[in-house]
């Protein structure tokens, strides 16, 4: 059982790579990833990220789309509206944030889960 449980972090790890793999080739930044098993109920990760304007983080999201499908991860939702500073997409076991900086410094979710382990990949 353990050893299905890991195959599944791994698994997941994984695709966390791929997604801040496409976010970082289309210049995002300040992205973090952080585990939040221990302290959300909703997912297992979350990947923070931060484009310069509403076009860049519209960018950052076609190139995440292109990767993640082309990886086969499927996704159980995400914002279909671009223009509003935040775009959220959930893979159901890491949920991904686009934020522009204005949107990041006022929700400020590195704050809201700050007591979250970062993970290094």
């Amino acid at each position: 059982m353990a050893t299905s449980k890991q195959n599944q972090t791994n698994a997941t790890l994984d695709e966390i790579r791929c997604a801040v793999t496409a976010i970082d080739d289309k210049k995002g930044e300040a992205i973090r990833v952080l585990d939040v098993r221990e302290t959300s109920s909703i997912t297992d990760y979350m990947i923070l990220a931060t484009g310069t304007s509403n076009p860049h983080v519209k960018a950052i999201k076609a190139g995440l789309d292109k990767a993640l499908s082309e990886a086969g991860v499927k996704l159980l939702g995400q914002d279909r509206e671009v223009g509003s500073g935040w775009i959220v997409v959930d893979a159901f076991d890491f949920m991904i944030h686009l934020q522009t900086e204005e949107m990041r410094d006022l929700y400020r979710l590195d704050h809201l889960w700050r007591d979250s382990a970062e993970v290094e990949l």
